[in-house]
Order: C-alpha cells, then sequence, then structure tokens
C-alpha cells in the first residue's frame, strides 16, 4: 500500500498521457457504448466503432441464445463486395482455385502462404499485378487440414516454414522465393491435443526467436474434464519442438496468434462459449501474460462465474485477467494481424485487425467483418471499429473472414471461406 502511494501520482500522469494518445486515434470515430455496443451482421458499417465493457455484459440467459444456421454462408452473388470506409478500394486477390482459404502468412521476401484447409495444402502467391491480381502460383506442398503457417528464423532469412494440422506440427526446409517445398517435411510435435471441438491450431515466434507458441482450442464449449488436459491453452515449445510449458490458461479457443512487432508481445484472437445469450459471452482480442488466466471454464470476463461450474475454483477468482478489447459475443474471431505497412493513413499504423468469421449463435447473426482495434505505444483502449463489413446481401449471409496479413505494398489481404476467394483492401484516398 505504501508503493502504492508512492507511485499513484506518476501513474496518474501516464493514464492521463495515455487517454490523451487515445483519443488521438479515436476522433472522428462514432463510439457507441453500453447497451449500444452490441451489433449484428445486419447494423455493421464501416467506420462505427465500439467499446464494450465487463460492466455492459447481461447476465447469462438475459438475452435469446439465437441459433442462425444460415449464418454459414450461402453463395456470394457476382456483383456482392464488402464495403471498407473511405477512401479504401475492395478488390478480388485471388477468386478461384481455393477450397477453404484459411489463415494467411506474408513469407519476409513477400510471398502469401495460404493454407487450403479444406483443399489439404499450402499455396503460395507472389507479387501483385497493376489489377490487383498475383503474378504467381503455386501449390507449396500437401498437408491435411494445414492451418497455423510461420516462418523460422525471425527476420529476413528465415531456414523453414513451420505448418500445422489439427494435431501435428511439421517443419519443410525452405529459403525465400521457394515457390514449393524441396523436401519431404519434418516432424517436430505429433501429440498435439485434438478431438472434440475446435481444430485449428496457430503458430507464432517470439520476437527473439526463442520461443514458438502453439494455440490449442477447447475440446468443448465449457466442460472440466480430463479430455480438456492441454486444451484451452496457449502452450510454448522451442523451436526444436521440445515442450517448455504452458504460457497461457483458460482461453477457450484462440484462433489466431501474432507478435506485436513493435512491443514484442504475444497477442490472441478468442472464440468464447455460447448458450448464454445472443449478447453473452463476449469474444475478445488481447495481448497475452506469461502464467496468465483468462477464465474458461469456470468464469468469462474477470470473475463471473459461468452458471454450470458456480461455485468451483473460488481461488481463481481473483486471477482472471479481463481482456483488451472485448468484441460482439458470437462473431468468432479468428486471425489477426498488426499493421505495419505504409499504404493506409498513418493513424492505421501498429493498429491490429482482427477477422470475425461469424458464427450460428446469434438469432439475428454476428460478426462477418473485419475489425480495426487501434493501438497507441501497443495498447488498447478498448475500443475497436468495423472495418471490412457487408459480407451479406438480404440479410443473407455470404463471406466468412478468416486470415489477415500486410501485403508488401502495404494493402491488407483477407481471407474468406464463405466465398472463397482472397480480399485486397488499398487505400487511394478516392
Amino acid at each position: 500500500m505504501k508503493l502504492l502511494k508512492w507511485i499513484l501520482p506518476a501513474g496518474l500522469m501516464v493514464l492521463a498521457a495515455s487517454l490523451m494518445l487515445y483519443a488521438a486515434k479515436t476522433d472522428g470515430m462514432s463510439v457507441l457504448t453500453g447497451k449500444q455496443a452490441f451489433s449484428t451482421t445486419a447494423s455493421l458499417k464501416p467506420g462505427v466503432a465500439h467499446k464494450i465493457t465487463a460492466k455492459d455484459l447481461p447476465k447469462p440467459g438475459e438475452t435469446p441464445s439465437g441459433n442462425t444456421p444460415g449464418g454459414r454462408g450461402a453463395v456470394r452473388p457476382p456483383d456482392a463486395m464488402p464495403q471498407a470506409p473511405a477512401g479504401f478500394k475492395v478488390s478480388i486477390y485471388v477468386g478461384e482455385g481455393l477450397t477453404n482459404p484459411r489463415q494467411i502468412r506474408t513469407a519476409p521476401n513477400g510471398d502469401y502462404f495460404v493454407a487450403d484447409t479444406g483443399g489439404g495444402a499450402v499455396r503460395v502467391f507472389r507479387g501483385i499485378t497493376a489489377d490487383g491480381k498475383p503474378q504467381q502460383s503455386s501449390e507449396f506442398a500437401k498437408l491435411p487440414a494445414a492451418f497455423g503457417i510461420n516462418f523460422y528464423p525471425p527476420g529476413p532469412n528465415p531456414q523453414w516454414v513451420y505448418v500445422t494440422n489439427t494435431s501435428t506440427l511439421v517443419r519443410f526446409a525452405y529459403k525465400n522465393g521457394d515457390l514449393k517445398a524441396t523436401g519431404a517435411p519434418e516432424t517436430l510435435i505429433s501429440d498435439i491435443p485434438a478431438g472434440g471441438g475446435h481444430s485449428t491450431r496457430d503458430i507464432v515466434f517470439s520476437k527473439d526467436g526463442k520461443s514458438l507458441f502453439l494455440a490449442v482450442g477447447s475440446a468443448s464449449n465449457n466442460d472440466d474434464n480430463e479430455r480438456e488436459v492441454h486444451r484451452a491453452n496457449i502452450l510454448e515449445y522451442t523451436p526444436e519442438g521440445k515442450y517448455v510449458g504452458i504460457y497461457a490458461s483458460g482461453i477457450r479457443n484462440p484462433v489466431g496468434l501474432a507478435i506485436n512487432p513493435d512491443t514484442g508481445e504475444l497477442w490472441t484472437s478468442i472464440n468464447e462459449r455460447d448458450t448464454y445469450g445472443d449478447n453473452l459471452v463476449p469474444d475478445y482480442v488481447t495481448h497475452v501474460e506469461r502464467g496468465g488466466f483468462y477464465g474458461w471454464p469456470w468464469y468469462y470476463i474477470g470473475g463471473n462465474y459461468d452458471p454450470k461450474h458456480q461455485g468451483k475454483h473460488p481461488e481463481l477468482k481473483d486471477k482472471v485477467i479481463v481482456p483488451d478489447v472485448l468484441v460482439q459475443p458470437h462473431s468468432a474471431s479468428l486471425g489477426m494481424a498488426f499493421y505495419d505497412g505504409k499504404q493506409f493513413p498513418k493513424e492505421y499504423s501498429g493498429d491490429a485487425f482482427a477477422a470475425e468469421h461469424g458464427s450460428w449463435n446469434h438469432a439475428a447473426g454476428s460478426g462477418h467483418e473485419v475489425i480495426r482495434i487501434p493501438l497507441e505505444k501497443g495498447k488498447a483502449s478498448g475500443v475497436y471499429q468495423d472495418f471490412l463489413t457487408g459480407f451479406a446481401t438480404n440479410g443473407v449471409t455470404w463471406g466468412r473472414p478468416v486470415g489477415i496479413a500486410v501485403a508488401g505494398d502495404g494493402s491488407l489481404l483477407v481471407t474468406d471461406d464463405g466465398a472463397r476467394v482472397i480480399w485486397r483492401v488499398a487505400y487511394t484516398g478516392k
């Protein structure tokens, strides 16, 4: 307490300075708060910002728990396109040849590696022509249910491409410019927990290259049985595949991982639990603390008990970390990336983007967008902004964003496993 008294004045000054910086980032945004911050797919508009806080959450069952099978996507009408804020142009970068495009990562040399999960392959696209299409493309390797992709060591000259599927992590020998694997994959981890739900397994390396982080979602909605051992965790390994330990826990389904290039912090994009109402429990995007516990399955968004587990593990209640940015429940937050390009206006520099895939568990439908998370010196204020919307026509959704990558020219590439395309979002100022 004495220490708190000494640091409080300085802390207040830092807080005041941070609030002024956040205000600069969010100037001009229409920020919705309280009950107005919650949304449906039909209500989304580019440029509108939301701030959901823990105190805004309804009680379990207070709002209906809807079911929207159509939210899984219909065929995209030929002239249907997503919408972005004024000054941005949306086009199709890859419009054919993809079965189920999921994660996308930019290689150090500027090539784009895409996990075509349903197609059982990793594909590579190179360059952007004057009309916004790839200059070259190739199938890099066959791999059933491929999802996570990353390059090692970090930096300009990787020697390996790492790829995951649900139960296995492999790596391929690689040098800049390879469009096809030059040899068989080497298996580093063969026992990633699998079975039940949540089959994606994303991977990133720490900025110093010493740690490999592997995201493993839960087997269930909110069970706490033996099937959940090493599930709902971000696991840490060495780059050679030796298990180090649980980096963070209580994270129901951490589909997307990313390292903030400015701070070196690990971030994740989360699918939270279902069936407690259209506006409960929020999905979220957050930086991840080593040893952090985020609540699942016993708690959510701080010390809120999951009704299924009322009274269990009271010793953990005060240890639950409240995430940085709460997102509309059942948006199904998937891939994420930090904007380190030069094309977008300067206020986008260092911001995060996350793909909201859309879910079944909302009466009117939620998600189906890409969100922007304004950051100042790597810190979030809790605000997120609708950036890429319009993945529905006449109330029928046809698009489902999954992965996000920053292209070499500074545009944003977004995979869409509903429309089976890769979108390109470029800033033209027009």
